[in-house]
């Protein structure tokens, strides 16, 4: 068996169902801890590894987390890989630097490995709603984060909020989801 017909056998068999549950966002995900273990007895039926690496490196002015999946046949030492990026933000509340490198790694890690396996996160909590829906989710995340409406304008590159598309409103809620709340005053 070829080392990409063992990783069909991984891709076709693999389920990692979203177990973890975010109580104020009220949805369902998986994380980069869960592909691991779902993966692990499969990996030992196919005969392969699988190593995480990642590498931290400066693009522009920020620093990015290049996270890469080996994807490796025990019998021939043939691999593939898949690579991610994640961005560390420049300052997020309520972490320190080791936790927000560790945050980041994860995130990359995840959808290193989401490529590597052919995870779709397609049916993640904004799929199917409506503009309507993600427009009040967007407000309620910028209100309990305290974060720059503004930002997330300019960053759309349109004059109000209104004309963000629903793409746009979608990784903005999800970047949003992994910002602290704001401080009670």
């Amino acid at each position: 068996m070829t080392v990409y017909e063992k990783l069909k056998i991984v891709q076709s068999k693999l389920k990692a169902p979203k177990g973890q549950y975010n109580t104020f966002g009220k949805y369902y995900y998986r994380n980069c801890e869960d592909i691991q273990e779902a993966v692990k007895p499969i990996l030992n039926e196919v005969n392969a590894t699988l190593i995480l690496d990642d590498e931290i490196i400066l693009i522009g002015d920020r620093y990015y987390i290049k996270a890469t999946a080996v994807f490796t046949d025990c019998e021939t030492g043939e691999l593939i890989s898949n690579k991610a990026y994640a961005r560390e933000e420049a300052d997020k509340k309520g972490m320190d630097s080791a936790q927000l490198t560790g945050s980041t790694s994860s995130y990359a890690r995840k959808y290193a490995l989401n490529g590597l396996f052919c995870i779709d996160d397609s049916k993640d909590s904004d799929t199917g709603k409506t503009k309507e829906t993600l427009l009040e989710q967007f407000k309620s995340e910028i209100k309990r984060t305290g974060k720059s409406l503004d930002y997330f304008i300019g960053n759309a590159k349109v004059t109000k909020i209104e004309e963000m598309t629903e793409s746009d409103l979608s990784e903005a809620i999800n970047a949003l989801k992994n910002c602290p709340s704001k401080k009670e005053k």
